[in-house]
């Protein structure tokens, strides 16, 4: 009988691993593991930074608060207001706090953080996996945190726990969308200090949408824009999906706007996934 022989697998910074019987199986659980130690590193940061934590979660509740009680979102739509506003105002959320993680990408590129991960034998990927875990469970809580807020002032939603878990769903999707657009820009921007300039670059999509004002009560050419807008593609879906009143045009994208707040986000992923990754293998050549 033969003796199973392994193979050593050279790490990232010249590093060996031993695969054994596993094989594929034992790289991904490499994989697995190196990914859950960045999350778990990004999330050691939480405990770090509470005062920025609790700012990220506190603007957006600010902004719901000034919409509904002084700026007056949402009016002119049937019913209460606030249930158009509260499903866009969910949307917006998940275009705010992407500066937080392009500063610690930043920051992380300035210390030298990132090249020290690259020349320790762990997956490559794992430090961009691990930001974006991070990320994305900080969004899990932020619309926890809406949601409540929105219940507080009066915000319903009408079609059952499927549906909301549904809207939930797609925007998470947005939200990793962005996620990579940020992740590239902050590589790419590769100091803090240029992270505010590239942060103002959200603020046009979320404010040409229809998260606070539907496209008919706007100028055509304007509406015709904003019906467009990945963002409110996605409000007007979760709109749909919580039951609450949409503005609906009768146009194309209103009709389908399910299917395009699928679309947008993986057509954005599609192009910003490939491009952080690659941009991340180049970082230290």
């Amino acid at each position: 009988m033969s003796a199973a022989t392994t193979t050593a697998v050279p790490g990232p910074g010249g590093g060996e691993r031993v695969p054994g019987p596993g094989g594929v199986s034992s790289r991904l659980g490499w994989a697995l593991a190196d990914s859950w130690t960045m999350t778990r590193r990004e999330l050691a940061h939480w405990a770090r930074q509470p005062v920025a934590v609790l700012v990220n979660l506190a603007f957006p509740v600010m902004l719901l608060l000034m919409f509904t009680y002084l700026v007056g979102g949402g009016r002119g739509v049937p019913g209460d207001p606030t249930e158009y506003l509260v499903p866009g105002m969910l949307a917006l959320t998940m275009a705010f706090g992407l500066e937080a993680t392009m500063l610690a990408v930043t920051q992380d590129l300035g210390k030298g953080v990132i090249d020290r991960f690259r020349s320790m034998p762990m997956v490559p990927g794992a430090v961009l996996v691990g930001r974006s875990a991070a990320d994305m469970l900080q969004s899990v809580v932020s619309l926890a945190v809406m949601t409540g807020v929105g219940y507080a002032v009066g915000w319903r939603w009408h079609n059952g726990a499927a549906a909301a878990l549904g809207a939930v769903g797609l925007l998470l999707l947005l939200r990793f969308a962005m996620l990579w657009v940020g992740i590239h820009l902050a590589m790419v921007a590769g100091r803090p200090e240029m992270v505010a300039a590239v942060q103002i670059l959200v603020w046009p999509v979320g404010f040409l949408s229809n998260v606070f004002a539907t496209p008919a009560s706007m100028p055509g050419w304007l509406g015709a824009v904003v019906e467009w807008n990945p963002m409110s593609a996605t409000a007007t879906a979760v709109r749909e999906l919580f039951g609450n009143p949409g503005g609906a045009t009768g146009s194309w994208a209103a009709e389908h706007a399910q299917l395009l707040a699928v679309l947008w986000p993986v057509a954005i992923i599609a192009v910003f996934f490939p491009l952080a990754v690659g941009k991340f293998a180049r970082l230290s050549r």
